[in-house]
């Protein structure tokens, strides 16, 4: 389990909205990172701007409803990181950050990078290191990727 100081680093970096709103990555999402509609992420950029917001989440979300979506999507990549990166288990910072990670850019994303490679070889100065290579959504380098990677880099070394 995240421990509460990145639970905070993460509802920052991600902020918490009650409206639906559209993500860097064009996809809608609400609450602190929630993605409402994953099949979203298999389409091509430029499609995801047709993809309309469903009639039922024309709506204010509550702070209850918020913190319930985020408690699901957290347990759901906690339990990726786990089987993904092992030997974070028992590593706090590694952990935290892992799961920082994976919640903003998926758990596949995660699988095939070179962050969870170099872990699961010992590597974890390169792991850090190759966290800040992931700073862009849409193909456009982003001043809070750059932050939040470098807040995870930061932790993974703690």
């Amino acid at each position: 389990m995240i421990s509460d100081r990145t639970l905070k680093m993460i509802t920052h970096h991600e902020g918490k909205r009650l409206h639906p709103y559209r993500c860097p990555a064009l996809l809608w999402t609400v609450g602190v990172g929630h993605v409402l509609y994953p099949v979203q992420g298999r389409m091509k950029i430029e499609e995801r701007m047709s993809y309309q917001l469903h009639p039922e989440h024309k709506k204010q979300f509550t702070e209850d409803e918020v913190n319930a979506l985020l408690a699901q999507d957290l347990q759901r990549f906690e339990v990726g990181v786990a089987r993904l990166v092992p030997n974070a288990l028992g590593r706090q910072g590694r952990f935290d950050a892992l799961v920082s990670f994976s919640f903003n850019v998926g758990l596949g994303n995660l699988q095939r990078s070179s962050i969870r490679m170099k872990a699961n070889r010992g590597d974890h100065e390169g792991a850090a290191d190759a966290f800040l290579k992931w700073n862009k959504a849409g193909g456009k380098v982003l001043k809070g990727l750059v932050n939040r990677r470098g807040d995870e880099r930061r932790l993974y070394l703690s």
